[in-house]
């Protein structure tokens, strides 16, 4: 199986995690690079540095304003006297209709809608070659690869066209499958992060063009907590273009199995001829969060399920921090996508 790593992605060492008010080191390092990578190859992966396809493929899908921000704000929020190492709104519009400001710390907090993605001088360019190691994991499928795996850090999946948000700042998996739509595929997200995908909702939300399945942990008391509820189905072109199958807090295996057969039927049901897996590890029962359990042979038993659905895959990484098991269940996926 393919795999594709671009070590640059290292270079983003986020220092603040606000969890409760309380700051914290974050859970999104780059030792995760490391793990990810013994795993993959534990599996029997080839890992590959990704070419270069140029900002096209990202300006496909985000705003020319959001990638001006994410390119200047450090050095603009560096002119502020006193302002922090990293970029941290502290204040966040209404509404997205609200007005536009022109000063850093009014777009920082239209851009960045939590205090979890901090920018810092290597952000953009660790984002950036995150969003290609997706890209290049896209072109092999499309090259006629059965399937590929794209080890992306800093994630993607909580980032909208516009707004960054929990540890993510372009949509890794969005991007993957805009590329695919434009190549002429009939692609879905299938999710299976601890969080859900809220991002990649409101990138296709109102598109009937490509599908959005979120299989998460439940969000009324769980991040995002504003979306990834059941009846959130899309609206306009995007009506019934979009399915969220939340789970309860501590759900393990069999509950996560049992949503995938219900994504299964949706997906038939769309016709979708390639599937972008947004991979999160962190619904394994040893992740950080703790919010679903998972086991590290749960999650073989995932990838051969989605596996034997016959479609190409490319599955791009989103979540699953620094944990005793984060390689072996990285492992074990690959490993069960391999097997069918």
């Amino acid at each position: 199986m393919l795999a594709f790593l671009d070590d640059r992605q290292r270079a983003h060492a986020p220092k603040t995690f606000m969890a409760a008010g309380v700051k914290r080191p974050s859970p999104e390092a780059p030792a995760r690079v490391d793990l990810l990578k013994a795993g993959a190859e534990a599996a029997g992966c080839q890992v590959s540095t990704p070419k270069d396809a140029g900002i096209a493929p990202i300006e496909a899908l985000h705003d020319a304003a959001y990638l001006t921000f994410l390119q200047t704000i450090h050095a603009r929020w560096q002119e502020i006297p006193g302002a922090a190492e990293e970029v941290i709104p502290n204040v966040h519009p209404r509404a997205r209709s609200d007005g536009y400001p022109t000063g850093a710390v009014g777009q920082a907090g239209y851009h960045q809608a939590d205090t979890a993605c901090p920018i810092s001088a290597d952000t953009w360019d660790a984002a950036y070659w995150s969003a290609q190691t997706a890209i290049a994991a896209t072109d092999a499928v499309l090259g006629g690869s059965r399937s590929a795996y794209a080890l992306c850090r800093p994630p993607g999946h909580h980032a909208y066209t516009d707004q960054a948000g929990g540890f993510c700042f372009l949509n890794n998996s969005a991007i993957a499958a805009q590329r695919l739509l434009e190549a002429g595929r009939r692609p879905v997200i299938l999710d299976v992060d601890v969080h859900h995908g809220n991002g990649t909702q409101g990138v296709f939300y109102d598109r009937g063009d490509v599908l959005t399945v979120s299989i998460h942990a439940d969000p009324s008391a769980f991040y995002p907590f504003f979306w990834g509820y059941a009846g959130e189905t899309g609206t306009g072109a995007g009506q019934g273009a979009n399915l969220n199958l939340p789970l309860a807090m501590g759900s393990g295996t069999d509950a996560m199995l049992s949503a995938l057969d219900t994504a299964f039927a949706k997906i038939e049901a769309f016709g979708a001829d390639v599937i972008v897996v947004a991979l999160g590890l962190d619904a394994h029962e040893t992740d950080p969060f703790q919010a679903l359990k998972v086991t590290t042979e749960g999650f073989e038993r995932i990838g051969m399920a989605i596996a034997a659905l016959g479609l190409p895959l490319v599955c791009v990484q989103e979540g699953g921090y620094v944990s005793p098991s984060l390689a072996e269940a990285l492992t074990a996926f690959l490993t069960g996508v391999q097997q069918t």
